[in-house]
């Protein structure tokens, strides 16, 4: 079992949804990124996802475009994004590059797979990537014992979850509503529906993102779901922040609330540890 699955599992143990942190490398510095991912982790959230910044990021919204585009100004390259990698994972914390597919392409499928596991990654999560032309990047992720995850959506077919969810590891993340990302006052109605017919197709955990900012709506897709995933939320603390410490004690505050949400309800049904 690798570490994502494993997180889930203890997620599940303890009668709960597993907390997924999102935040872009290299922002606000590389090394902000670093001690902020470190503080998420350490106030509740069980996997982190650290995004790799890209310049035509086409599903994020204005919030995590932003710190994108500060990211990439301050010259962040691949490099440190395995180095953000490599501090959150050595911290004991299980990591996943979010990523359009274009930059691995371009550094070399196989490499890239390689210098993610050897900076103790545990796979990518690759939202414009298709299961038909994705071969390269399964090969290389069974070679390096890498979790493939893919995203699917309400406008999803049964037959496409099939598809989708045969190709996955770790977990199978499920975008709750069409459009890009971006916390939302209510939790997508649609996101019951879409979790419940995933798990008819799969025994992995799913996790639900898109949308969810607070402990409050968090407890609300824990009742429903394997994992909470929060991104916007915590980027935008980071941006609101007047400096870096304040952006630290913010996104603690926020990974704490969460956690603490996710263990109000009771364990969601349909999956056992």
């Amino acid at each position: 079992m690798s570490a994502v699955g494993a997180a889930f599992d203890k997620a599940a143990g303890e009668g709960r949804a597993a907390v997924v942190g999102y935040l872009p490398a290299g922002f606000p510095t590389v090394a902000g990124s670093i001690e902020a991912a470190l503080a998420m982790a350490g106030a509740g959230a069980d996997i982190m996802e650290i995004g790799l910044p890209y310049s035509d990021p086409l599903i994020d919204g204005p919030v995590i475009q932003e710190a994108v585009h500060r990211a990439l100004t301050g010259g962040v390259h691949v490099a440190d994004v395995l180095r953000t990698v490599e501090a959150v994972a050595a911290a004991g914390v299980p990591v996943l590059i979010m990523t359009y597919w274009n930059p691995v392409d371009h550094y070399g499928v196989d490499a890239f797979a390689r210098d993610l596991a050897a900076a103790g990654g545990s796979g990518l999560i690759t939202p414009d990537l298709t299961p038909e032309e994705a071969g390269p990047w399964l090969d290389a992720a069974a070679t390096h014992h890498l979790d493939p995850v893919f995203l699917v959506a309400p406008s999803s077919t049964t037959e496409r979850i099939e598809l989708i969810t045969k190709v996955c590891g770790g977990f199978v993340y499920a975008a709750s509503l069409m459009g890009i990302t971006g916390a939302r006052d209510t939790v997508s109605g649609q996101a019951a529906g879409l979790v419940a017919r995933v798990r008819a197709c799969t025994n992995l955990p799913v996790a639900v993102g898109l949308g969810v900012r607070n402990g409050d709506q968090a407890a609300q897709v824990a009742s429903f779901a394997d994992g909470v995933i929060v991104g916007s939320a915590f980027v935008q603390r980071l941006l609101d922040a007047p400096d870096l410490p304040a952006g630290i004690g913010a996104v603690r505050d926020l990974a704490a609330d969460l956690a603490a949400g996710v263990r109000r309800p009771a364990r969601p049904a349909g999956r056992t540890p």
